[in-house]
């Protein structure tokens, strides 16, 4: 007994003295835990259905040196696997040598470690030729290997409307704790891309974690986007803006396309210019609040006219000399008048300050805070009602008299002491262009999951009326001398088709930049054709320091000049654009099919892919031939209850596919599946018949 005794007291010793961390270990593994599981966050598309913002898998590749196979038998696995796994590493990966993975490796198996990092952010094509190596494809058990999944954010159009769109990634905050970080798109309707996460309940054993079955809530992927963005007009803004920023060396520019009708944002482009001097969406100067110049003396314009102090024909004396003192202050013009009288019309299409700001002086002088009334009839002074999140607030001088009121609504009239975004201005021209109706700017078109029509937006109108139909007609007939005899005469000459706007040419004084830093910000803002209104567009560009070009017509009318022009060439003029109809190119593609299939025509004819598909079946093929990015292969879904969705595919695999559901099909016409009569996500039955459209 008394060495029995002795026997179970050394023991002890034993196992808490030496074995005590290994035993710890174990103890601490064996429980069970509910984990996370991440949904598939939904994509973002154009309004023809190209994706602009999708999501492709990564790989974080981890070790288990701790794993029972690798370590049997005093781990001859481990040691007969670990030269022509460290030489394939190095082969295929070239960031280290063979023998720098073999030490590594070997340390980490001496060390015990039970989560040593092997590679991370691996992509699928990477993953697929990495458990084809020696050692990984023994399996898990054997090879120790861990492989978490993730995702990765992708814009397959790259820069086009790349700010707007937004991104949506992880980054460790200054606390340490991983945070999401949004902007645009991506952070405005993040819930429902997000998705539902889902959980299972795993048991944490040596070797690794091992699900519990039967105790696994599925997570809901997120829902997709479909946008107002035209992947075609988007090109046509992005590239038209940044040719003239390149010539100019411009420090930043925004262009915005919106169809007038609808308010619908058909293109918009923000370019900074980076130190290397190549330019990116660094950020969405769209919404930035500056002083706008010359282009919101359309608000003093409308003013006086509602207000009745002036009418369109009347002499406003300007005097010959650029310059003169009106009420408080002593006003320049940035152009010398053709004559020293000019009608309130003609003040408008040369752009006079000195005209304008008398005008204000006459209607506002007494009680210049009611200028502000005017102000917020056109919604210059609140927030953008588009549907993105975080908008900057316009900011307005004070304008009771007893604070400097008349000098400010004098400065107000003439671009300055007020600042308004972009967004704000083409919003407010659209209006004159849909004779008075202010129509809300929106980006986005509707919310789909698996294809099924969740929520619908329709355009929608803020102001029925934002002026008289008297005064509507004088500013349309104001904006349209702008270009036939005033400050945008030059820029549009000999254009094929009529246009109305306005230019406007800012000196620029905000944060780091001082007047005599030479800055400037140049517009231009109207819409085309002028007689039949169907698009209005605002260019924006700040120019560098003392540049030799700056002004609003011939900085940024050659912008808007190049727009309207081809814009007006691929839809106006071939056929007049209706609301809620997608507008297509032959350079977009769309295909669909088995993935196997897919992939090896794609790899036969060298062409080279993104592929999100993972090891599904069925895949979808998004693509630009004009653009420069690369096709995008994603997941078409498949669910046995639902039906699915078989536009885009050939009449074998549609066949193949829906007959394996169990349902009855007939068939229309030659080609791939352009519509079917069930709609994706329908539920469905047994020998239900479905009408197969192909073309």
């Amino acid at each position: 007994m008394a060495l029995l005794c002795v026997f179970i007291l050394g023991k002890a010793f034993y196992l808490q003295g030496v074995q005590g961390n290994y035993w710890r270990q174990m103890s601490d593994s064996m429980h069970q835990k509910i984990v996370e599981l991440d949904a598939d966050r939904g994509t973002i598309y154009s309004e023809d259905g190209q994706m602009l913002s999708t999501s492709l898998p990564q790989f974080d590749i981890y070790m288990d040196m701790q794993a029972d196979g690798l370590r049997e038998k005093n781990g001859r696995i481990f040691q007969e696997n670990i030269d022509s796994f460290s030489r394939a590493m190095a082969g295929y990966f070239g960031d280290k040598s063979a023998a720098q993975y073999k030490t590594e490796l070997q340390v980490a198996f001496r060390q015990k470690k039970r989560y040593f990092p092997l590679r991370k952010k691996m992509s699928f094509e990477e993953y697929k030729a990495f458990r084809q190596f020696p050692l990984v494809k023994l399996g898990r058990n054997k090879s120790g290997v861990i492989v978490e999944e993730n995702s990765k954010r992708l814009a397959p159009f790259g820069l086009l409307a790349n700010r707007t769109i937004g991104l949506s990634r992880e980054h460790v905050a200054s606390d340490g704790k991983v945070k999401k970080m949004n902007v645009g798109l991506e952070m405005s309707y993040d819930s429902l891309l997000t998705g539902q996460k889902g959980q299972r309940l795993v048991r944490f054993i040596a070797g690794g974690a091992v699900p519990v079955e039967g105790f696994q809530v599925e997570p809901e992927n997120g829902r997709d986007v479909y946008t107002t963005i035209d992947v075609n007009m988007q090109d046509v803004v992005q590239t038209s803006l940044l040719k003239v920023m390149v010539q100019s060396e411009a420090l930043y520019g925004t262009c915005i396309l919106m169809e007038t009708k609808t308010g619908k944002i058909k293109a918009i482009a923000n370019l900074g210019r980076r130190p290397d001097g190549t330019y990116w969406e660094d950020d969405n100067y769209a919404l930035r609040v500056t002083e706008p110049g010359s282009t919101i003396k359309l608000v003093t314009l409308l003013a006086v006219l509602e207000k009745g102090t002036s009418k369109l024909d009347d002499m406003v004396e300007v005097g010959s000399a650029g310059r003169m003192v009106v009420g408080p202050r002593n006003i320049n013009d940035a152009e010398r008048s053709p004559k020293p009288v000019l009608t309130v019309k003609e003040c408008f299409a040369h752009s006079s300050n000195v005209g304008m700001g008398k005008l204000a002086f006459k209607a506002f002088a007494q009680k210049p805070e009611e200028f502000r009334e005017y102000l917020h009839r056109y919604h210059m002074d609140v927030p953008s009602p588009i549907d993105l999140s975080h908008l900057p607030k316009p900011m307005v001088a004070p304008l009771q008299k007893s604070h400097g009121g008349v000098m400010n609504m004098i400065t107000m009239s003439f671009g300055y002491a007020v600042q308004v975004s972009p967004l704000h201005t083409v919003t407010l021209y659209n209006a004159i262009a849909n004779d008075g109706k202010m129509m809300k700017p929106y980006l986005v078109n509707s919310i789909r999951e698996n294809g099924v029509l969740v929520k619908e937006f329709e355009p929608q109108a803020i102001e029925k009326s934002i002026a008289s139909a008297s005064s509507v007609k004088a500013a349309r007939e104001s904006m349209e001398a702008v270009i036939t005899e005033g400050t945008g005469k030059y820029a549009f000459k000999d254009m094929p088709f009529k246009i109305a706007g306005k230019t406007g040419t800012a000196h620029v004084a905000d944060g780091s930049v001082k007047y005599s830093d030479g800055v400037y910000q140049a517009s231009f803002v109207g819409y085309f054709p002028a007689d039949q209104p169907q698009y209005t567009c605002i260019v924006v560009i700040r120019s560098k320091p003392h540049a030799a070009v700056h002004y609003g017509g011939s900085l940024a009318g050659p912008v808007f000049r190049e727009v309207a022009t081809k814009v007006y060439a691929m839809y106006v003029n071939r056929k007049s654009p209706t609301p809620f109809v997608p507008k297509r190119d032959s350079s977009s593609y769309f295909f669909a099919g088995d993935a196997g299939d897919i992939k090896k025509v794609l790899q036969t004819l060298r062409v080279p892919f993104r592929d999100s598909v993972n090891e599904q079946t069925w895949t979808n093929v998004y693509g630009n031939a004009g653009g420069t990015g690369q096709p995008v292969l994603s997941v078409n879904r498949v669910r046995k209850e639902l039906m699915p969705n078989v536009r885009g595919m050939g009449l074998r695999d549609a066949l193949y596919m829906l007959e394996s559901l169990g349902l009855k099909v007939t068939i229309k016409g030659k080609g791939k599946v352009i519509s079917q009569s069930v709609s994706p996500g329908t539920a469905i039955n047994r020998n239900l018949a479905v009408v197969l459209d192909l073309g």
